[in-house]
């Protein structure tokens, strides 16, 4: 089958691999480029905000992505999502074998993209969309906001003049880190240093995932705040 995904309501076989989405969700987005750059035929779930009580009885914690897979695999963490995805349908040039040197820090810096920049992300997001106007730029924003520029930087000196995060091809890490600083530039305005702005243009023109992208822009419901 031809990769590419499917808006829900298409004709798919049902053991498809699933992705449950809110409406452009910058996390589902990354597990479909992956699906993309792998060639994996994947369905779009999109989900209702706030989430209907069909999907809670599926996913309690009302989060998205959450992906659905053959077997009962049943994901909603997306960094877990990528790892699983990789290892069932690989091998694939995204994740690294186990003798490559390039594995470590492609596992680190898989991690990193969520675990360092996107975990603080959701913080900044809940105050920049939700909170009282006089507490939007209270001191744990002020210091979530200087933790993620750390962060921010650190993978700009990381990346240094090479084209990719962990060698001379996209991997895991490509995906998980730019889809952070997406968050990171796009719903919260920041500027990014001028060679990671140009580290995700370079991306952004990529076959898989401007395919990806007009999928997920193409879902139909406003973003949740």
């Amino acid at each position: 089958m031809a990769a590419g995904g499917l808006l829900d309501g298409g004709d798919e076989v049902d053991e498809m691999i699933k992705i449950h989405n809110f409406a452009r969700g910058a996390r589902g987005l990354r597990v479909m480029w992956q699906c993309e750059e792998m060639g994996l035929p994947y369905r779009v779930e999109v989900v209702s905000y706030p989430p209907s009580e069909a999907y809670l009885a599926l996913n309690p914690l009302g989060t998205v992505p959450f992906l659905e897979d053959e077997g009962g695999a049943a994901i909603n963490e997306s960094i877990a999502m990528m790892l699983y995805l990789a290892q069932k349908y690989g091998p694939t040039p995204l994740l690294p074998g186990k003798d490559d040197p390039a594995l470590a820090r492609v596992l680190q810096m898989t991690a990193f993209g969520e675990a360092t920049i996107g975990a603080g992300l959701n913080t900044l997001l809940e105050a920049h969309f939700g909170a009282p106007e006089a507490e939007k730029r209270g001191f744990s924003v002020r210091s979530q906001e200087a933790r993620v520029e750390r962060a921010v930087r650190f993978v700009a000196e990381l990346l240094g003049d090479g084209p990719y995060l962990a060698g001379d091809h996209l991997t895991l890490a490509d995906i998980s880190v730019s889809t952070a600083l997406g968050i990171w530039r796009g719903a919260l305005g920041h500027a990014l240093p001028d060679r990671l702005a140009s580290y995700r243009e370079r991306l952004a023109e990529r076959p898989a995932y401007r395919r990806a992208r007009s999928l997920c822009d193409g879902q139909i419901g406003p973003p949740p705040p």
